[in-house]
């Protein structure tokens, strides 16, 4: 977009200078017209250039979205974002954000929305949301060996979750939980989370289900989730405050993909079964 207007006011520079120097009002004429087409080709160009559809995602975060063996972006929420851009005749574009940044970067639009196992509940009112796509609920992943069956055997344990994520909401919401733990960590990402606890760092780890079943299977390590659920919640796409025309459009296409089995199809693919919960 911006090599686009920057030949764009060069086209008007050589207007310019064409207008001035020029002693004959034919030629003239016909240097404003190449200009003027050349300066609306740019700009039709640029115009063009804006159509994308960027979601921000947590690139660490799989099955949701995460840097793939071949090093490209993946995961579940990623293919569903492709196809909606598809559809809507926008280019895809992925944009890893920083979890505790996420707000920030929407609000200055350097991204559309939000679109990443994104929990809704207690976020109501904080962004124009699509309906629910997904069930989830935040649970505590332990080492098999560990002695830990129940929440109540996390006290005087030490609890990792990432950074402003809705399990660290949860825990924080419920004092008396939170006042049985030794120590309650926060991390950047789950890849460090699950790290510390391999090693030994940490004796639990606060997530989403889904992600921490994925993981399990992934990693092939000594992880088991606890029965007890910490919340029970639900998956949206967030869009800023008021943006309720992308909204909408997201929504349609959505439950479409619903009526004609996309996403059953893309769901089946990542964990064998359809997990979505978009009416047809």
């Amino acid at each position: 977009m911006k090599k686009g207007l920057l030949k764009a006011a060069a086209a008007l520079g050589v207007l310019v200078l064409m207008t001035g120097c020029s002693g004959k009002q034919g030629t003239t004429q016909s240097g404003n017209a190449e200009a003027t087409q050349e300066v609306n080709s740019e700009a039709s160009k640029a115009a063009g250039s804006e159509e994308t559809f960027t979601v921000g995602f947590d690139q660490d975060f799989p099955p949701m979205g995460f840097v793939g063996d071949n090093g490209e972006y993946t995961g579940f929420d990623l293919d569903l974002a492709r196809e909606v851009a598809d559809r809507l005749g926008k280019k895809f574009v992925a944009q890893p954000i920083a979890w505790d940044s996420k707000d920030m970067e929407l609000e200055s639009g350097n991204i559309d929305c939000i679109w990443n196992g994104f929990t809704m509940t207690g976020r109501e009112d904080g962004y124009t949301w699509t309906r629910p796509y997904m069930e989830n609920k935040q649970v505590f992943l332990v080492g098999k060996d560990s002695g830990i069956q129940t929440i109540s055997d996390l006290k005087d344990k030490i609890v990792e979750v990432q950074a402003d994520s809705s399990a660290e909401k949860a825990i924080k919401e419920d004092e008396a939980l939170l006042n049985t733990f030794k120590t309650l960590l926060t991390t950047p990402d789950y890849n460090t989370a699950f790290m510390d606890l391999e090693m030994g760092a940490v004796d639990a780890v606060a997530m989403d289900v889904i992600v921490a079943a994925y993981q399990m299977e992934q990693r092939k390590s000594d992880f088991v989730i606890l029965e007890e659920s910490l919340s029970a919640e639900e998956y949206g796409i967030g869009f800023k405050k008021g943006n309720e025309t992308l909204r909408d459009q997201v929504q349609e296409q959505l439950e479409a993909m619903a009526a004609d089995g996309t996403l059953k199809k893309v769901s089946e693919q990542w964990f064998g079964k359809d997990v979505t919960t978009v009416a047809k």
